[in-house]
């Protein structure tokens, strides 16, 4: 999966805190990317133009950030729903979810909505670009 970003260091590290992913580990044979890069040479203007997060379990989606030169400027074509409570629907899920909407706005996110609904309850978040996601 691959996204635009003005800053993807900074959107794939607030993503990898929400997907609970890691960095893609540099490529066999290289202590870091910094290293793979010097090696390779690669254009000082690449380096920090895109960054790779990916699931440490190998289960879920690898996740490229890319840079790109223009701002978010319409609602975002790919919505995730992040699971982060476990509790049954009712209040302990409710607190579950907004304690984890809570950490996720200290870390850069904006909090948008959440539903009145105890029964399907979820928060709308925006991450640092403006792009929308909901806590389920």
């Amino acid at each position: 999966m691959s996204t635009g970003a003005t800053d993807p260091l900074l959107l794939a590290a607030f993503w990898r805190d929400v997907l609970n992913y890691v960095d893609d580990p540099p490529p066999e044979g290289y202590s870091s990317w910094a290293e793979y890069d010097v090696a390779n040479a690669v254009p000082q203007e690449e380096v920090e133009a895109g960054a790779t997060i990916v699931d440490p379990n190998g289960i879920g989606p690898r996740v490229f950030f890319q840079r790109v030169p223009e701002p978010k400027r319409v609602k975002n074509r790919v919505h995730l729903d992040v699971a982060v409570a476990t509790a049954p629907p009712g209040e302990q899920r409710i607190a579950e979810i907004r304690q984890a909407a809570l950490a996720l706005v200290q870390r850069g996110a904006t909090w948008a909505a959440e539903s009145g609904d105890p029964s399907d309850f979820f928060i709308v978040l925006l991450d640092p670009e403006g792009n929308e996601f909901c806590l389920v």
